[in-house]
C-alpha cells in the first residue's frame, strides 16, 4: 500500500499536492522571487547564519517561521508575519538594513500569499519507493530475514560428552570436520574466567579456595548471577550499544548533566532480570506504559533516555537539519542495537545492499518526528536567550520538590519582565542594530541582561536543577514526515505514512495509530516473537561477550554485507530457546556458562590450529583481554582499593549545560576527579570526547556510534601506561603495602601477590626467581636511590597492623608515598622493590588476559 500511495504521489509533486498553477508559478517567479533573493537573503537563507531562525529561501522555512511563528500563512496575507514587517511593524521593520521594499512590491507579496503561496515543486525521482533490482529476491533468501527455525539437536559421536543441546549442536559441528575438543579447564582457570564473564572484576582469593573445595559451577553462577556486580558488568555491554555518553559531543560539547539516572537505570534493569522484550519496550515508549506508582512512572521515563542522549551538533545553524540529524542519529541507535541492521544507509537513498529503501527510512523517521527527544539542549540558532540549553526539552518527573522563597522568585520574576520589556522593545530596530563605541551593536546590553536574568530566574523554576526532570522522550507533534530527497532536510518530497521495514514480515504487527507518534508499536514490532532478527541479535551478543566471538561474527551487522552464522542451527536453538525462557538474559546466560563449550580448556594443539586457526568450531574456550573497565577495577581490587558501593548520581551531574569550550576547565576538572576515583570504571563521567586516563589506552567504547564489538589492539601506549601511569604506580604500591603488613615471610608475600593479581598461586621457580628480584631491586635502590620530590607531602608513620581492604587513596600518601602531580615514590628500598614486582604484575600478559 505504501509503495503503491507512493507512485502516486510522485505524480503529484510535494507532498501529494496537486502541481501549482503555471500563472501562479510564473507570478512567483518574476515577480515575488527576486524580492526574497534581492531583499531577504542576505539575512535570511541558507548561506548566513539565519537572523530569527527565519529562512526565506525554503518554502517550509517561510511556512513554519523563526522564533516568531510562520512567516506565511497561504491564503491569509493578514496572519502572514513577513507582510507585517515588511510594511506595518516601525520597530521590527524589514530589511533591517537597506532600501525598503516599494509599495508594488509589497503588495506582489501580499498577492502571492493571498494566491497560496505557490512555491516551484521539488523534482521527485521517478524510482522513488520502488526499491532496487533484486530487493524482492533478498527478501525471499537472505538467511537473517528468514523466520527462526525450530531445527531438531542433532545426534553425536561421543554421548557422554554434552550437558546440554547446545553442547551437542557444538560437537556436531567438530564431528563434521573431524576434530574432537580439548580437555576442560581446571578449576582455577574457570573460576577467574566465569568470575570476570558474569561481574568484570576478578576473585578473591577466598573464592578461588572455595570453588577449589567445591567446583560447583551452578552454586557459583547462581551467586554471580545475584551480585550487584552482574547488573554493572552486563549493564555496561548495553551501554556500549546505546552510544551513552554525558554530552553531547561533536564542535560543540554540552553536558548531560542528568544521563547518570538512564546509566542507574539500566543496571537496575539488568540487575533485576527485567525480560529484555519488556527491556526494549520501556526504552523506546517508556512515557506511554501504563505505570502503577509515581516511582515506576519516573522510572519509565528515565528509561527513555535512550532516545535522548546521543550525539547531537547543536552548532547546526538550521534547526529542521538539526532535527532530521537526530532523528537519524535515533534510527541508527535503536536498529543497529536491536536488529543489527544498518538502516541509516537509506537516509539519502535506496540501501546499497539490504532490501531497505528509502521511503521505509521515512515511514521510521515520521515516528521520530513526531516524538520530542532534545535531551534538553537546542541549536545555536534555535532561539532564546539560554544559548544551548532547552529546559522545555526536559522530562519532567514526578514532585516538584522546594521551591524558591515566594520574594525571591518575585524579585527575580519582574527583573526578568524589566529586562525581557527592554530587550524586545529595541531588538532588530534601527537604534539596536546602530554600532555603539566598543563596535557591537547598541542592543547587545539589552540582550545579556535579558539572558542573565532569563537564567536567574531559570535557576530558581527549572524543575531540573531540583532534581525533578531528566533527559528523555515524549510525545511530540504526531504527523507523518516526508522523503527528504538526498537526505537533504529541506528538499521535501512526498509524504510517507508512518511504519517499520519491508525487508521481512512480522506476522501479527500491529500498524502505527493515528494519535500516538508509533514508537509503542515500533517497539511491539521489534520484540515481536515473529520477528526473525531480533532475538537472533540478542542471544548472538550474549555468546560473543562468553566465548569472544560471536556466531555472527558481524554482531552489529545481520544485513547482506555481514558475515553468515558459523552455527546456524545453533543459532536459531537460541533464539527460540531465549523467547520461549521469557526473554531472561540471566537464565540464558547461566545455561550458557554451564555448558561444556564454556567450560573447556584454552589450550591449543598444532593440529587444532592448523585445522581451525580462528576457533570458528569451538574446540577451545578462545583467551581474551580485559576490557578497559575490567582492567582498571582489576587494579583496584587486587590493590584492595576498590569501592564497590554505587556513587550518587556522576561527577558530570556538577556541571551546567553550557559549552565546554575546548573540552577545557570543566571537563579537566570531572575527569581529573575520575583519575583519583577509587569506584567501579562503570560509574566514572563520559563525557564526549574526554575519556578518563585509566581508559583511553584499552580500547573503550567509541561514546558516539553504536558498539557491540569492542576493538582489541595491541600498542605501545598500553605497556607505557602500565609502566608510567601514576594510577598503575599508586595502586601497586598500595598492593606493596598490603603484602609488606600482612605477613614477614617474603615467599607468602610472593604467592598473596601472584594470587591477587593474577588468581593463581606461583610455581616455586617463580617464586624464587620473584625473590632474586626483589632483592636485586632492594640492593641497587639502596645503592643509588632515586631523589625525591624537591616539595613531597609530609609523610606520616605508617599504621600499625593489617592493611584495611579499601584503602584511602589519602591514607596511602600517608604511609610513605611522595607525590607530586604526575610522580609516585616509595619511601624507601624496601618498598621500592615490592612496587617494582607488583607494577610488574599488572604488566604481564596474564593479568590482562582471561584464559
Amino acid at each position: 500500500m505504501r509503495l503503491s500511495l507512493l507512485g502516486l504521489l510522485a505524480t503529484a509533486g510535494v507532498a501529494g499536492a496537486a502541481p501549482p498553477d503555471a500563472a501562479k508559478l510564473e507570478f512567483f517567479e518574476k515577480k515575488v522571487r527576486p524580492v526574497l533573493v534581492g531583499h531577504c537573503n542576505q539575512c535570511h537563507s541558507a548561506d548566513t547564519k539565519p537572523a530569527g531562525n527565519l529562512r526565506v529561501d525554503d518554502h517550509h522555512g517561510l511556512l513554519t517561521g523563526g522564533n516568531g511563528g510562520p512567516a506565511v500563512v497561504p491564503g491569509q496575507p493578514e496572519k502572514s508575519l513577513l507582510l507585517k514587517r515588511v510594511a506595518h511593524d516601525a520597530k521590527k521593520q524589514m530589511p533591517a538594513e537597506g532600501e525598503k521594499l516599494s509599495p508594488a512590491q509589497i503588495a506582489d507579496l501580499t498577492q502571492w500569499v493571498k494566491d497560496g503561496a505557490v512555491w516551484p515543486a521539488v523534482r521527485v525521482p521517478a524510482t522513488l519507493g520502488k526499491g532496487r533490482p533484486g530487493y524482492d529476491k533478498l527478501r525471499a533468501e537472505h538467511w537473517a530475514f528468514k523466520p527462526v527455525a525450530n531445527a531438531p539437536v542433532p545426534a553425536v559421536t561421543d554421548a557422554a560428552w554434552p550437558r546440554d543441546d547446545i553442547d551437542r549442536f557444538v560437537l556436531a559441528a567438530l564431528d563434521a570436520k573431524g576434530l574432537k575438543p580439548v580437555g576442560d579447564a581446571d578449576p582455577v582457570t574457570l573460576v577467574r574466567r566465569v568470575t570476570f564473564d558474569l561481574t568484570g572484576l576478578p576473585p578473591t582469593p577466598a573464592e578461588v579456595d572455595a570453588f577449589v573445595r567445591d567446583p560447583s559451577l551452578p552454586a557459583l553462577v547462581d551467586r554471580l548471577l545475584a551480585a550487584p556486580a552482574f547488573g554493572e558488568r552486563w549493564g555496561r555491554h548495553w551501554l556500549d550499544a546505546a552510544r551513552y555518553g554525558e554530552s553531547t559531543g561533536p564542535s560543540r560539547n554540552i553536558p548531560y548533566p542528568h544521563a547518570w539516572r538512564y546509566r542507574d537505570y539500566v543496571i537496575d534493569a539488568v540487575n533485576a532480570d527485567v525480560p529484555f522484550d519488556r527491556f526494549v519496550r520501556e526504552q523506546l515508549a517508556g512515557d506511554l506504559l501504563a505505570a502503577a506508582t509515581d516511582a515506576e512512572r519516573d522510572r519509565l521515563r528515565t528509561a527513555t533516555g535512550f532516545l535522548a542522549l546521543g550525539v547531537k551538533d547543536v552548532n547546526q545553524r538550521f534547526k529542521v537539519r538539526f532535527e532530521m540529524d537526530n532523528v537519524d542519529e535515533q534510527i541508527d541507535a535503536v536498529t543497529r542495537s536491536t536488529i543489527g541492521l544498518t538502516v541509516s544507509c537509506a537516509r539519502c537513498h535506496d540501501h546499497k545492499f539490504d532490501p531497505i529503501p528509502t521511503t521505509d527510512y521515512y515511514a521510521l523517521a515520521g515516528i521520530f518526528t513526531s516524538t520530542d527527544a532534545t535531551a534538553g539542549v537546542r541549536n545555536k540558532m534555535g532561539g532564546g536567550g539560554l544559548d544551548y540549553y532547552a529546559p522545555d526539552g526536559l522530562v519532567r518527573l514526578s514532585g516538584e520538590g522546594p521551591a524558591a522563597p515566594p520574594a525571591v522568585l518575585a524579585k527575580a520574576k519582574a527583573e526578568l519582565d524589566t529586562h525581557k520589556k527592554a530587550w524586545d522593545a529595541i531588538r532588530g530596530t534601527p537604534e539596536g542594530l546602530k554600532k555603539a563605541a566598543d563596535g557591537q551593536p547598541t542592543q547587545r546590553p539589552f540582550r545579556l541582561k535579558f539572558e542573565k536574568a532569563q537564567a536567574d530566574y531559570q535557576a530558581l523554576t527549572d524543575p531540573a536543577a531540583r532534581g525533578y526532570a531528566v533527559h528523555g522522550a515524549r510525545e511530540g507533534k504526531v504527523a507523518d514526515t516526508e522523503v527528504r530527497l538526498r537526505g537533504e532536510a529541506e528538499k521535501r518530497g512526498p509524504v510517507v505514512p508512518r511504519g517499520f521495514l519491508t525487508a521481512f514480515p512480522v506476522p501479527g504487527a500491529a500498524a502505527v495509530t493515528a494519535t500516538e507518534s508509533g514508537r509503542r508499536e515500533l517497539a511491539d514490532w521489534l520484540v515481536s516473537p515473529n520477528n526473525p532478527l531480533t532475538a537472533r541479535v540478542a542471544v548472538n551478543r550474549v555468546w560473543l561477550h562468553l566465548f569472544g566471538r560471536g556466531l555472527v561474527n558481524t554482531p552489529d551487522n545481520f544485513g547482506v554485507m555481514g558475515d553468515t552464522p558459523s552455527h546456524p542451527e545453533l543459532l536459531d536453538h537460541l533464539a527460540g530457546r531465549f523467547v520461549r525462557d521469557g526473554w531472561s538474559l540471566k537464565r540464558l546466560v547461566r545455561t550458557l556458562v554451564l555448558t561444556r563449550a564454556y567450560g573447556l580448556s584454552s589450550e591449543a594443539t598444532p593440529a587444532h590450529r592448523t585445522a581451525d586457526p580462528g576457533n570458528v568450531l569451538l574446540w577451545r574456550h578462545t583467551p581474551r583481554r580485559l576490557e578497559a573497565e575490567e582492567l582498571r577495577d582489576a587494579v583496584l581490587a587486587s590493590a584492595g582499593t576498590l569501592d564497590r558501593s554505587r556513587p550518587e548520581g556522576s561527577p558530570a551531574r556538577a556541571l551546567k549545560m553550557i559549552e565546554m569550550r575546548d573540552n577545557g576547565p570543566e571537563a579537566k576538572g570531572v575527569h581529573e576527579a575520575a583519575d583519583r576515583s577509587r569506584v567501579r570504571s562503570v560509574y566514572l563521567p563520559l563525557l564526549r570526547g574526554v575519556t578518563p586516563k585509566a581508559l583511553e589506552v584499552f580500547d573503550p567504547a567509541d561514546q558516539t556510534l553504536v558498539t557491540v564489538k569492542r576493538d582489541t589492539t595491541t600498542v605501545p601506549g598500553q605497556a607505557l601506561f602500565l609502566l608510567n601511569s601514576p594510577f598503575v604506580r599508586r595502586n601497586a604500591l598500595a598492593l606493596a603495602d598490603r603484602l609488606l603488613a600482612a605477613t614477614t615471610d617474603d615467599a607468602e608475600r610472593v604467592t598473596t601477590a601472584y594470587r591477587l593479581t593474577l588468581g593463581r598461586s606461583p610455581s616455586q621457580a617463580e617464586v624464587e626467581r620473584a625473590l632474586g628480584f626483589v632483592g636485586e631491586y632492594e640492593s641497587a635502590y639502596r645503592a643509588e636511590p632515586r631523589p625525591l620530590p624537591a616539595v613531597p607531602r609530609p609523610a606520616a608513620p605508617r599504621p600499625k597492623g593489617p592493611t584495611p581492604e579499601v584503602i584511602d587513596p589519602d591514607q596511602i600518601d600517608q604511609t610513605g608515598e611522595a607525590v607530586t602531580e604526575d610522580v609516585v615514590r616509595p619511601r624507601d628500598s624496601r618498598t621500592a622493590a615490592w612496587l617494582a614486582l607488583t607494577q610488574a604484575l599488572y604488566g604481564s600478559a596474564e593479568f590482562r588476559y582471561v584464559k
